[in-house]
């Protein structure tokens, strides 16, 4: 294995080279406008590794304009084919430990950038049209309902204001003058919600009630007593596919990529062994859980 010194860890986190993500891929120009931006001794360095480079910044550098950044960029790039000139002189270019190093980088951006590819290719508009009418038909009906309500103190004030709406009181006044919740000023208008949007006594006494009516009894909550009048009931629509789409495609990814490997699993001869190059029994894994301790049972 590579060895660092405290040096060395400060340097590679100058010039690390992080995996080859499809930002940066798609962020690459066009092969005929690639201009050279910069030359060590010869060796050009082309706008499109200024550009990748960006990519593979910590994230609160991501949004920055890469013209901001640009300059900053090219100095570090400088600086990296400098260090890898004088590494190169100095035949760490043929060290055991840095070849089995650039073989795992290497393994590493052809798995990543063989897996982007294909999983982008096989990812089409009619997938995720597909998984998303799926999404939508199991998604059990949903609806919310606008209400108004008049908070008051104790039973007996909600009792008194049931009384006086069921002997023709206008709603909208009592809840200017007798509620104690922030709604009153709106005759006790509390708009739009679903279940989850308020405390379960207040929905489940909401959601049974028909527009236009008022609930008989009070209900109580850990904010007082409500008196409440349902206006409206309509359903929740769904999410729309743009919204979802991310995670769609998220999913179809993980599912495609499973597969993917899956099938090279099956058509490879793969041998696994024991940590020390032993062969490896089918018993084996079985006869290590079993010489483990049973728990002993709780008293």
């Amino acid at each position: 294995m590579l060895r660092h010194s405290a040096c060395a860890y400060a340097l590679a986190a100058t010039l690390a080279l992080a995996p080859l993500t499809a930002s940066a891929q798609e962020a690459q120009p066009d092969p005929g406008r690639d201009p050279v931006v910069a030359t060590v001794a010869g060796d050009e360095i082309h706008l499109s590794e200024v550009i990748d480079s960006k990519s593979q910044l910590p994230q609160q550098y991501q949004s920055m304009p890469i013209e901001a950044m640009f300059p900053a960029l090219i100095e570090r790039l400088i600086d990296m084919r400098l260090v890898a000139r004088e590494a190169r002189a100095n035949g760490l270019a043929d060290d055991p430990d840095v070849r089995r190093e650039l073989a795992r980088i290497e393994n590493q951006i052809l798995s990543q950038v063989f897996l982007t590819r294909r999983i982008d290719a096989m990812i089409t508009e009619q997938a995720v049209q597909s998984r998303y009418d799926e999404h939508i038909a199991a998604l059990p009906p949903d609806q919310e309902v606008s209400a108004r309500h008049i908070l008051l103190v104790t039973e007996e004030d909600a009792l008194a204001v049931i009384a006086s709406l069921q002997g023709g009181a206008d709603f909208i006044e009592l809840a200017a003058e007798k509620s104690i919740g922030p709604s009153a000023d709106r005759g006790g208008d509390i708009g739009y919600f679903g279940r989850g949007d308020v405390v379960p006594e207040f929905a489940d006494a909401a959601f049974a009630i028909e527009p236009g009516q008022i609930s008989e009894t009070p209900v109580q909550s850990e904010f007082g007593w409500h008196v409440i009048k349902v206006d409206d009931r309509r359903a929740i629509a769904p999410p729309s596919l743009e919204e979802m789409r991310e995670q769609f495609v998220s999913e179809i990814s993980r599912q495609l990529i499973a597969e993917l490997i899956g099938e090279l699993r099956d058509a490879a001869t793969i041998e696994r062994f024991n940590m020390d190059g032993s062969p490896k029994t089918e018993a084996e894994p079985a006869a290590e859980f079993a010489s483990q301790p049973e728990a002993e049972p709780a008293p």
